[in-house]
């Protein structure tokens, strides 16, 4: 009998599938961003994909990985880009979408099952009056399980910060990988044993996160002379805290034509910023775009944005599925040779830095600005499109980027030890210790 066939006796009544579509289908996820990792992680499977309905479920499927020694590696909505959800050494990929609940929502706190989509858990919160503070622009199909193992920020960043801010994840529950498997649960400081560890450290059942008051959000496409006049502005906007907002993104004028539909609304040649803001404050961050010289060129009422989220219904999607990493997304449907970087800039000089970037790049690296708080101070990281010619040249430009003032996480590799800033945060190595005693979890994401 084959291991993995000794593992289904095991999980007898579990969920799974063997078949070879599934398992190409779950083994993976947005790593072919990186045509680097698209070779190295293309043809990497699972032997078995294994979908949990309860937490009871998880434990038993925890306990018979760890009485066969079988590598597991959790998978949430496989919208992550650094291939954390490929399985390296074969194993079982754990897809966690059905635990989806709702477990519970008080004032300003909910709690949520891991593999519920951080979209259903905004639509669930709605006639409490109540959402998430922040979420990915793949709101529709990361789970905030997934979120918590390898985000960091999102739409709503411009107001509320980081996951690695205090506070900013109040709890989670974890389920260890051994023979008779525990669910722990972390609160406070204790979270950061498992925030951002991309799933090596235990299996994320449960989150528990701060609420915000629901807000009629409108959206904003305002077109600028240049990337300069654009970013002074995002800039200027972040810091007006009088005006509650949601999302503050910035372009490159190259950028908006490699943005389909929306983008053609831009004019050509010019830099855009995309704009969630709070519906009764829309004519106040208009008339702050307009003294910078901006040009209103898309305007949806908060109605018609919540529409184009919740039911798909608008000239075009949800504007923060226009940012982040679907900037990337959208530009690759149309350039398959651009990829992309991930870069930090310092608050006290990040407009500087990003000047000194796009002179010296040229039609090498593209401005893509995200704006956010950074434990207190408004700045904004960049998620810049690149012109891919080789690894070599790839591997310069990240060395200049850092000569020049800014800090790269670079989003080429799977080994997280050497992806610069954005590295496994989990402190307490005795914790992996605790939750995976034979290191099944994830495996070879660490370097040894």
């Amino acid at each position: 009998m084959s291991s993995t066939q000794v593992l289904i006796a095991e999980i007898d009544g579990l969920e799974h599938a063997t078949d070879a579509a599934t398992l190409r289908l779950k083994s993976r996820d947005f790593f072919w961003f990186s045509p680097l990792l698209k070779p190295q992680l293309d043809d990497c499977r699972a032997e078995i994909s294994v979908r949990p309905h309860s937490v009871d479920e998880v434990m038993r499927l925890a306990s018979a990985a760890a009485r066969t020694r079988t590598p597991i590696t959790v998978r949430g909505g496989g919208t992550g880009n650094y291939g954390q959800a490929v399985p390296l050494k074969g194993g079982i990929v754990l897809d966690m979408g059905a635990l989806d609940q709702v477990i519970e929502v008080k004032p300003a706190v909910g709690t949520f099952a891991a593999g519920a989509t951080m979209l259903e858990i905004d639509k669930a919160l709605a006639p409490h009056g109540q959402e998430l503070r922040f979420y990915p622009s793949t709101r529709k199909q990361a789970t905030i399980g997934g979120f918590v193992a390898g985000g960091a920020a999102g739409a709503g960043s411009c107001t509320w910060g980081q996951l690695s801010d205090a506070g900013a994840v109040l709890a989670v529950e974890v389920v260890t990988v051994e023979e008779a498997p525990k669910l722990l649960k972390l609160e406070g400081p204790d979270v950061l044993k498992v925030l951002h560890a991309y799933g090596i450290n235990g299996i994320i059942v449960s989150v528990t996160v701060p609420l915000a008051p629901a807000h009629p959000w409108a959206e904003r496409m305002i077109a600028f002379d240049t990337l300069e006049a654009a970013a002074r502005f995002g800039q200027a906007f972040t810091e007006a805290d009088g005006i509650a907002k949601k999302l503050v993104s910035v372009f490159d004028p190259r950028i908006p034509p490699k943005l389909g539909r929306l983008g053609r609304k831009v004019p050509e040649g010019k830099a855009a910023a995309i704009i969630m803001v709070v519906e009764p404050q829309a004519a106040a961050m208009e008339d702050m775009a307009r003294a910078h010289g901006g040009e209103i060129v898309f305007a949806r009422d908060a109605e018609g944005a919540q529409m184009a989220a919740f039911e798909g219904k608008g000239e075009v999607g949800p504007l923060y599925e226009y940012t982040w990493n679907h900037t990337t997304l959208h530009a690759l449907k149309r350039d398959p040779a651009i990829t992309y970087l991930q870069l930090r800039f310092p608050p006290d000089s990040n407009l500087e830095v990003m000047g000194r970037l796009a002179e010296h790049f040229g039609d090498e690296m593209l401005m893509h600005l995200e704006f956010q708080r950074r434990f207190g101070r408004a700045t904004f990281s960049a998620l810049p499109l690149v012109q891919f010619t080789s690894e070599a040249r790839l591997r310069e430009i990240m060395a200049e980027t850092e000569a020049l003032g800014a800090q790269v996480s670079d989003p080429h590799t799977y080994v997280l030890n050497n992806a610069g800033w954005k590295r496994v945060d989990a402190p307490q190595p005795e914790f992996k210790r605790q939750a995976d005693p034979y290191s099944l979890l994830n495996p070879g994401k660490l370097a040894e």
